[in-house]
């Protein structure tokens, strides 16, 4: 019964995250970036949201809860980011991609009373 009860909380967390990802892809999308991946993953590590507008391409973590206990963006350690870095560097060079600036953006997106709520943050971590 337990191990039901996990997987069953697995999968709501699952389409949560899904949830929250397709919202932050409608508002890129609305302020003019064009999505060039979803849930774009290496061995290594995964972006789970890679839009470029211009000359810029973001490479975007996306943090999705329920409720806001503590700041989300928090969450995105340092060994988060790299392996956000090492999957970056994987799409940049399988798409010889030159000459745009390439930034890392947090989005956390909270669904207080099933309306979501939205906090982009960009530059949130560079590439060392």
């Amino acid at each position: 019964m337990q191990n039901q009860n996990a997987k069953k909380q697995n999968e709501q967390t699952k389409l949560l995250g899904q949830k929250g990802e397709a919202f932050v892809v409608q508002w890129l999308e609305q302020n003019g970036f064009t999505v060039l991946a979803c849930n774009y993953a290496i061995k290594l590590g995964e972006v789970d949201i890679i839009a470029g507008k211009d000359d810029l391409i973001v490479f975007v973590e996306v943090k999705t809860r329920l409720k806001a206990y503590f700041p989300v963006s928090t969450v995105v350690t340092r060994s988060k980011q790299q392996s956000i870095i090492k999957a970056t560097r994987h799409f940049v060079l399988a798409n010889r991609i030159q000459n745009k600036v390439l930034r890392f953006d947090v989005a956390t997106v909270i669904y207080d009373q099933n309306k979501p709520q939205l906090q982009y943050i960009e530059n949130a971590f560079w590439a060392a």
